[in-house]
């Protein structure tokens, strides 16, 4: 697996230079690029999920602005529950990618609540907490109170992304070494299965 130290610094050049030009695709440090060969599937499902994060992020902007019509809100709405459900799916492909780079686990060791892609998941939306809180500490039309505001929070919001990749780190080497185990999560969502939520089923029966 790449370190959790290469997933950040993917994650933030990628939230970078999608905010540069949505449509690039995302390049690779140096320090990424030597893992290449062996991480390719890793690497590439990491920006795909990174990417549902990020574009997430910015519908659900949308649907907050003060000019939104009620017929374009429930259009983003079908769009973030659809963006929703890739991450999801793609937490789970990051997890199955895992557990086959981890080889054979301990099963004996005792089992860890939070799997490794719900922890990358979270790495993902602080890369982009820290991008949007950078923006907002230098913003030059906001009060001195505001960018100081901002500037303390990008400090906690270092700090807890420091703590959490230390802990997925942490994980993994455990797991490795058979002292942890964790499996594969499965959120098993309701909400777009048109069997499985009544409010989509009921319609169709009805059809």
């Amino acid at each position: 697996m790449l370190t959790a130290l290469q997933i950040t610094r993917l994650q933030d050049q990628a939230t970078l230079r999608w905010h540069q030009d949505p449509a690039a695709s995302a390049p690779l440090t140096p320090a990424v690029s030597e893992t290449l060969a062996a991480s390719a599937d890793m690497i590439e499902l990491a920006l795909a999920h990174h990417r549902a994060n990020f574009d997430l992020w910015h519908e659900e902007d949308k649907v907050r602005e003060p000019g939104a019509t009620d017929t374009g809100i429930a259009s983003l709405k079908r769009c973030i529950d659809a963006l929703n459900q890739k991450r999801n799916d793609l937490v789970e492909a990051l997890d199955r990618t895992l557990l086959v780079a981890a080889g054979a686990q301990n099963p004996a060791a005792p089992l860890h609540s939070e799997s490794p892609g719900l922890i990358l998941d979270r790495l993902s939306v602080v890369a982009l907490k820290l991008y949007h809180t950078a923006e907002e500490a230098h913003r030059t039309t906001a009060s001195e109170a505001h960018r100081q505001r901002n500037l303390a929070r990008l400090d906690l919001l270092r700090e807890q992304r420091d703590d959490l990749a230390a802990c997925l780190d942490e994980l993994w080497q455990q797991v490795l070494a058979g002292r942890r185990r964790f499996k594969l999560y499965r959120q098993l969502k309701m909400y777009n299965d048109p069997d499985l939520n009544p409010a989509v089923y009921v319609h169709k029966s009805g059809a």
